[in-house]
């Protein structure tokens, strides 16, 4: 090799070194780096709550629909495609609210579908109790005689009364071998993609307290969510070595405000990665995030499918994407599953409506007018069109049923599920928009009962309703046979200013306080209506009465249902359906507008707020007087004080004054 080849491969040499020192020292410095980056994978979780066996869409009152559980379907398969390991969940409120509901203690319809859209777990609301302890046992054994693929479901505090329990029965215990058989627990342990989760499952106070028959023992809530996320953590270390992402299944809701019972929940509660919040339907379009935990909401029946995706690092996580994805007309149904859907309307006509002689989708009469919305319905203290259909349908109903005359009959907003649509109304329109609940005769549909109220007690009905009802919308009541006004502006509890009968002629009478006026009401309502002592802390109460004015057990108001000359119960969506069939095909022209039956109004003038005072607005005005007493006792002693004071100051001064004068003498 010659000089100049020499120096060329000592040259190669050196840059062969400082090449590979340079890789080294590079290596070494990403090393650290990528040894304190932790492992980190995304997580997706498909939602829904507070479905109400909306099995169709519904109409959004605009020439459109949402929803639908063929539209669903496509919509969860296309997210699956897409999110392969994500699981799909439900908050609960997944029964009751269609027709199909009536099959639920008989097929369970809902469950069963909901297995065919490929839910991993569900929890119950207080509407799978509408149909009592018994209906919720049978349902649950119906759904395992089924045979087909079901979600898993989890409850942990809103369970049976165990033996030895006050209210414990044979009902009790049929629900907790219904337990045992499908395998109803406080929490699952499932693993996705190589990712465990612990899903459980939590009923809130204001649930509990919607489902008036349930026959349930609600056990704290938060202590309960506390035992279960320490026990499914350790379970899941102990059998699989990880801590589970942690997902609770709440039926107790938000405020609207960013806050509520799931917040509470959240806040007080460590280790809860996610919330699925069901029961005040709620949408959300982002999570609320409390501490570590995010808070979701898709809205009900259906309209949207929610879809969050969290970066999980093994021991907590933060938002990748949260989406609401809506279920509309633009989507394509699942064939199969409208096949199904469809069988499943031919499973209700035979076994339900077959014994009112009428089918799904019949044609009641036609409704030129548009109603209120159910958002509506409750979104302000206002006469409605449609609670004002109502509340005649139940009157004309029980007249038609027994031939005595009913003086007043009572619905409220918060058993008003749905509205009628315009256009033509059909049996499930009506039977949606009064779809709650089942009768002493164990056949779905909350029944009309009879009762009767002095006139001092009918006018005490009229103030929860102007009273009341700004702090509990779904209290709004709707009436029949009677006018009144009141003033938003006055005293609670003292705010109708001035109330009267009204005949079906027009007249008027005044309502007298120690006669008796027969009232016809929904089964829920009466019940309702019977807990206003406890719920307005003995402030004011109804006492409901039979026809001879002796007070009525609470407790046996089913004894009051009314029943038809056959002897079958009349149900509330059957006054409705049955008054409309009356109406020669088309809705009465009365509906078009309200007829002055509730007025509502604001005056701040001294005469509107202060005349007719009650009990309420002269102790009012009597802390008022005391009030004002004492704070002019305390200016008066004040302002004597200050005048002592300033005497003596002066007093004082001037023989400051006169020693002065004296030392410059």
């Amino acid at each position: 090799m010659d000089e100049e080849g020499e120096r060329l491969m000592n040259l190669c040499r050196r840059l062969s070194a400082l090449l590979l020192a340079a890789l080294l020292m590079t290596a070494g410095a990403a090393l650290p780096a990528l040894a304190a980056a932790p492992s980190q994978e995304q997580i997706t979780v498909l939602f829904t709550h507070d479905l109400h066996s909306h099995f169709l869409p519904v109409s959004d009152g605009q020439g459109g629909a949402y929803g639908g559980y063929a539209r669903l379907k496509t919509v969860i398969d296309q997210q699956k495609a897409i999110h392969p390991d994500a699981l799909l969940l439900d908050g609960g409120d997944f029964s009751m609210g269609s027709l199909f509901q009536t099959a639920y203690s008989a097929s369970a319809l809902e469950l069963r579908v909901m297995g065919a859209m490929g839910y991993d777990v569900t929890t119950f609301g207080n509407h799978e109790y509408d149909y009592r302890a018994a209906g919720l046992a049978d349902m649950l054994q119906a759904a395992l005689a089924s045979g087909g693929p079901l979600p898993a479901i989890v409850e942990a505090n809103y369970l049976p009364p165990e033996e030895g329990q006050e209210g414990y029965d044979q009902d009790a215990q049929a629900v907790w071998d219904a337990f045992d058989d499908y395998g109803v627990a406080d929490y699952v342990l499932l693993e996705r993609g190589g990712i465990w989760y612990a899903v459980f499952g939590i009923a809130g106070l204001d649930a509990d307290e919607c489902a008036p028959m349930s026959g349930m023992v609600l056990h704290d809530i938060q202590d309960t969510a506390r035992r279960v996320v320490e026990e499914a953590t350790a379970a899941c270390l102990e059998e699989n070595g990880v801590e589970p992402v942690i997902i609770c299944l709440s039926h107790s809701g938000t405020d609207g405000k960013g806050k509520g019972e799931d917040y509470e929940l959240a806040r007080e509660v460590d280790g809860i990665d996610l919330i699925i919040s069901g029961h005040t339907h709620s949408t959300l379009a982002q999570p609320i995030q409390v501490g570590d935990t995010y808070i979701v909401s898709a809205g009900e029946y259906g309209k949207n499918l929610g879809s969050i995706t969290l970066n999980w690092d093994g021991s907590g996580v933060s938002l990748a994407s949260y989406e609401l994805i809506p279920i509309d007309g633009s989507v394509e149904e699942d064939a199969g599953l409208a096949r199904w859907i469809q069988q499943a309307k031919g499973e209700v006509e035979e076994n339900y409506l077959s014994a009112f002689g009428l089918g799904f989708d019949q044609a009641l009469a036609d409704n030129p007018y548009v109603f209120d919305s159910v958002d509506q319905v409750s979104a302000t203290q206002h006469e409605s069109t449609l609670g004002n259909l109502f509340a005649d349908a139940y009157r004309w109903a029980a007249e038609q049923a027994t031939g005595a005359q009913v003086d007043v009959a009572i619905t409220a907003s918060g058993v008003i599920r749905e509205s009628l649509p315009q256009g033509e109304v059909t049996v499930s329109d009506v039977f949606n928009a009064a779809s709650l609940g089942i009768g002493a005769d164990g056949v779905p549909g909350y029944p009309l009962v009879s009762v009767y109220l002095t006139g001092a007690d009918l006018k005490t009905v009229l103030e929860i309703d102007a009273s009341v009802t700004p702090l509990m919308p779904a209290a709004q009541l709707f009436s029949a046979g009677v006018e009144y006004s009141f003033n938003t502006s006055r005293m609670l509890f003292n705010k109708v200013t001035g109330s009267a009968l009204r005949r079906d002629d027009g007249s008027t009478e005044a309502i007298v306080d120690n006669q008796l006026y027969h009232v016809v009401t929904g089964l829920y309502c009466g019940q309702m209506l019977g807990a206003v002592e406890d719920t307005s802390f003995g402030l004011l109460s109804v006492t409901a009465r039979d026809e001879n004015g002796n007070p009525i057990d609470m407790d046996r108001l089913e004894d009051y249902i009314v029943h038809d000359q056959e002897g079958s119960e009349v149900k509330e969506w059957y006054a409705i359906a049955a008054y409309l069939q009356s109406m020669d095909g088309e809705v009465e022209g009365a509906y078009g507008q309200t007829d002055g039956r509730k007025v509502v109004y604001a005056s701040w003038n001294p005469v509107e707020l202060f005349k007719n005072p009650n009990k309420f607005t002269f102790i009012a005005l009597g802390v008022l007087l005391a009030l004002i007493l004492i704070v002019v006792l305390v200016v008066a002693l004040v302002v004597r004080r200050i005048t002592r004071r300033k005497g003596s100051y002066t007093r004082g001064y001037q023989g400051y004054r006169g020693r002065r004068r004296g030392v410059h003498r």
